[in-house]
């Protein structure tokens, strides 16, 4: 496993929260989701690349409209990104989907419908 050092796990978390308000509250890109959130970022210790991690709370389409409207302006995002924060260098991003949220939502209900179906049948039998 790797390890991330200090300066970078920093960088990481100043990057993650100037995306978030940067895709928040200045895009205004109509394919852009209103319940996009930034999970993660990973940015290369060299800071020439950066991986966000987008969650958008919505369907299959609104999730490709999100992520096609956040390439599209992945321009303007790092041109804020580089007027906000003070680096050497400015990444270049690169915008994946997160699918752990979608992921322990559907989990939860699972476990929640087994758990039904037990309790039912204990309530039955007894």
């Amino acid at each position: 496993m790797k390890r991330t050092s200090i300066k970078n796990t920093r960088i990481n978390g100043e990057v993650q929260k100037e995306l978030s308000r940067i895709i928040s509250r200045e895009i205004k890109d109509p394919r852009i989701h209103a319940m996009t959130s930034v999970t993660q970022v990973s940015v290369t210790p060299d800071l020439k690349e950066c991986k966000a991690y987008i969650s958008v709370l919505g369907d299959e389409k609104a999730q490709a409209d999100t992520l096609a409207g956040l390439t599209s302006a992945s321009g303007y995002i790092r041109r804020e990104l580089a007027r906000s924060i003070n680096l050497r260098n400015t990444p270049e991003i690169t915008f994946c989907m997160d699918q752990s949220i979608e992921y322990a939502i559907n989990m939860s209900k699972k476990i929640d419908d087994v758990m039904g179906k037990q309790t039912g049948s204990n309530e039955s039998g007894e």
